[in-house]
């Protein structure tokens, strides 16, 4: 894409979301959608107005690293230690139940067991763009949901990753899974020497410099997040490691303040090339399996994740919200498909399957969260929460 195609892109993209933004505000509608609408309206697969959304994509990939860097600035570590034993068997029991869904939809309508194996997965994993960006954080009891949703969708990621790391059929080796199963605690390693000896030094030296601890902070997630995809892990969860790294530094406000505008910039990229990158013209054959699938995660995620919670503790009032809140299929889904595709595991119209199911899934699953759940963006002025 030359300069010129990429300045008008992002004139097409951000003027589009202003005005498509203010209609959906008008109607009360969760601005999430009207970002994904317009991609659909501007992609390769409409009017074709950006017919090549690869580097869109690849842009807006840097939205979720710096939501996933913001949530763990919001971490302490020994805290987060707590949540991820709190939330192990809910998730590996959901884990479960969510890939025998995928797997016998994927059966059910002729997929091969390969294919249906991948959509089994694909239905494992709840979002963490809708799941983190709808929730507020100025409320203790939102807090505490928070802690919980990013401890399950912290192992999913794992889990995610470990799929990941086998779709290529080149990599089914025991080395493999041994080099995956060891970069965790590697990185971890890593980043609490940095930040003890290094990064804690240089903020208490030249914290009155703004822009340099800011420069530093952008720095130290994409760093983190580089060297987690070099050794087999995600950019993900790097980015994730490096802001819970910092979540005990005094300056951790003063970043996660700075970042805020800089996430939601690329997270409209993000939305928009989720939108882009749906071929409605091969819909149809894919419609009914897609919305069966869409339909399992929004009905039942729900009820498992409530159920699971309750199991162990949680209020029901609280169950129900988180549940409604990983009610959908994920981004990381999307990132399966992709995969898998590129490496011949699953045909296109599979791979078409899981993108359309995962998008109804973010679609519907939006408006269940801004109608009943306490958001930022909350329709009723008595769920709103900031």
């Amino acid at each position: 894409m030359e300069q010129e195609s990429l300045l008008f892109s992002f004139f097409l993209i951000f003027t589009g979301a202003a005005l498509i933004s203010t209609v959906a505000l008008f109607f009360r509608q969760p601005l999430l959608v009207a970002y994904i609408v317009l991609g659909v309206i501007l992609g390769p697969f409409g009017l074709e107005y950006i017919a090549d959304a690869s580097l869109l994509s690849d842009i807006a990939e840097f939205g979720i690293l710096f939501l996933l860097f913001l949530l763990g600035l919001d971490m302490q570590p020994i805290k987060l230690l707590g949540t991820l034993k709190k939330t192990f068997l809910v998730t590996l029991a959901s884990t479960a139940v969510f890939f025998l869904l995928g797997y016998s939809t994927g059966l059910l309508f002729n997929y091969s067991g390969t294919e249906s194996l991948v959509i089994g997965f694909a239905m494992v994993f709840s979002s963490t763009i809708i799941g983190i960006k709808l929730l507020p954080t100025t409320v203790l009891h939102q807090k505490h949901m928070g802690e919980l949703m990013v401890g399950i969708l912290l192992l999913q990621d794992f889990i995610a990753i470990f799929i990941l790391a086998f779709l290529d059929s080149n990599n089914i080796d025991q080395g493999n899974a041994l080099r995956v199963l060891l970069a965790f605690p590697v990185l971890i390693i890593f980043a609490y020497l940095t930040t003890r000896f290094v990064l804690i030094k240089l903020i208490a030296r030249f914290d009155h410099f703004k822009e340099y601890i800011f420069l530093l902070a952008i720095g130290w997630c994409l760093g983190l997040s580089a060297l987690a995809a070099e050794i087999g892990l995600s950019a993900e969860i790097g980015a994730f490691v490096a802001g819970v790294s910092l979540a005990t530094s005094p300056i951790a406000l003063f970043i996660a303040y700075s970042l805020k505008p800089l996430r939601d910039f690329f997270l409209i990229l993000f939305f928009f090339s989720l939108g882009a990158q749906l071929n409605i013209g091969l819909l149809s054959e894919v419609i009914a399996p897609a919305l069966l699938l869409a339909a399992l995660a929004l009905s039942l995620k729900p009820i498992v994740f409530r159920y699971l919670l309750r199991r162990f503790s949680e209020r029901n009032r609280l169950a129900w919200d988180a549940g409604l809140r990983l009610g959908q299929i994920s981004e990381f889904s999307l990132l399966i498909a992709f995969v898998a595709t590129q490496s011949g595991v699953i045909g296109e119209l599979a791979s078409l399957t899981i993108q359309a199911a995962a998008i109804v899934s973010f679609l519907i699953s939006s408006y269940i969260v801004v109608f009943f759940c306490p958001t930022p963006i909350a329709i009723n002025s008595k769920l709103r929460r900031d």
